[in-house]
């Protein structure tokens, strides 16, 4: 007859040392990861630039601060052509360019509208 208490025990031993062994791999797994985020994080801060001298910062312009300025803008006449113009032959590129607007008030809401379509409001006077 065989001992079977001695083969369960030994079998208990060993797989104890493969937690033991997978334990201490996690460990190390972990401490390179660890090792390599620092490292990277002082090759990046090494890289950064440095802050600029109160002599770089920028200044403001001899002329003053530069304004918004406000106009209204209409498109330009598309040109009168016999055949049809591809967007290399138009002025901006094939964009509609923009010019200054005969009238330079600016246009408000109808009194009693409601502003846009679909946004509420009786939109009737």
């Amino acid at each position: 007859m065989v001992n079977t208490a001695w083969m369960e025990t030994t079998d208990l031993a060993a797989g104890r040392g493969a937690v033991g062994i997978g334990l201490a791999v996690g460990v190390v797994v972990v401490g390179v990861l660890i090792a390599a985020f620092a490292l990277g994080s002082r090759r990046v801060r090494r890289g950064d630039t440095a802050r600029p001298r109160p002599e770089e910062q920028p200044r403001v312009p001899e002329g003053g601060p530069v304004r918004e300025t406000r106009e209204q803008r209409e498109p330009n006449e598309m040109p009168r052509s016999d055949r049809r113009l591809t967007p290399h032959e138009m002025d901006g590129r094939g964009n509609s360019g923009t010019r200054t607007g005969t009238s330079q008030e600016r246009p408000r809401w109808d009194e009693g509208s409601s502003g846009g379509f679909g946004s509420g409001g009786p939109g009737t006077r």
